[in-house]
């Protein structure tokens, strides 16, 4: 396998995923619960003795819940944090220890086994959160989940990816005459909230509409909100404002929606 990234959580209860190539192993966020990664893992023929890395993306609960646990769980891995995502942790007494730590900066490149990993500024109410890009022999996975807005930087930074995993978080209409306080909706529909499923789909058409060269590529809802957006609505609304700019699933790419209560499969470029 060149490179694959495999969603074994992804919702705003849970966030974890596994990046692979044939011999490095990284998780993406630690959301999840230590036995349960270790489960989804085991049942890929993967031990978790056997991660290279560990990224963070930021702070909030539903991406590092396992933390602390993963890093009891075996001494060999580094975490690979923001400053301002360690600062905002050790606050909150969920601090890694520092020699476990790899401090990383918006725009750096660096490498894990045979990936190559590159962190993004995302636009979200955390201290200093990131999305990440991952490549190897030419071909690219970008994962961006938590941001408000699509930004130049993080356009920039998806460009050309073979696989494409993006935030879909809700269905405008139902957040707003939903249940939640104002508050509340007030923030996830800020630009330092979350990404709508109309706001998904203009960031695909721009992302297609890029592309430097002809590929069809995969497409993965993910970071559905289990009370203000469902999989159908999410493709429905996708589908729709890619079908007005244009572009058609199947003949430009691949789309498909991450359950928030299932595993995903394996994708490999």
């Amino acid at each position: 396998m060149n490179l694959g990234i495999c969603p074994m959580a992804s919702s705003s209860s849970g966030n974890c995923y596994l990046i692979r190539s044939n011999r490095t192993y990284i998780l993406l966020d630690a959301g999840i619960s230590c036995a349960a990664v270790s489960k989804n893992l085991e049942m890929m023929d993967v031990k978790f003795w056997e991660m290279n890395g560990i990224l963070l993306t930021h702070e909030h609960i539903d991406h590092v819940r396992g933390a602390s646990a993963y890093c009891r769980k075996s001494n060999r891995q580094k975490f690979y944090v923001t400053e301002g995502t360690m600062q905002a942790l050790e606050e909150k007494g969920k601090g890694i220890p520092q020699e476990r730590t790899e401090t990383i900066k918006d725009g750096e490149t660096f490498n894990i086994g045979d990936i190559e990993v590159t962190a993004f500024c995302v636009s979200h109410d955390a201290r200093e959160p990131v999305g990440y890009s991952f490549m190897r022999n030419g071909r690219k996975i970008s994962v961006v989940t938590d941001t408000g807005t699509v930004t130049k930087r993080i356009a920039e930074s998806i460009q050309d990816s073979d696989i494409l995993i993006l935030e879909a978080n809700h269905e405008e209409n139902i957040l707003l005459y939903g249940r939640y306080p104002y508050h509340i909706k007030h923030r996830i529909l800020s630009d330092r909230g979350h990404l709508s499923n109309e706001a998904a789909g203009n960031c695909i058409a721009d992302f297609l509409g890029s592309l430097s060269a002809p590929k069809i590529p995969s497409v993965m809802l993910a970071h559905l909100s289990s009370e203000n957006n469902t999989p159908q609505q999410a493709m429905l609304t996708v589908r729709n404002i890619l079908e007005e700019r244009g572009f058609y699933v199947g003949r430009h790419l691949k789309l498909s929606v991450i359950h928030p209560k299932e595993m995903g499969d394996l994708v490999a470029v």
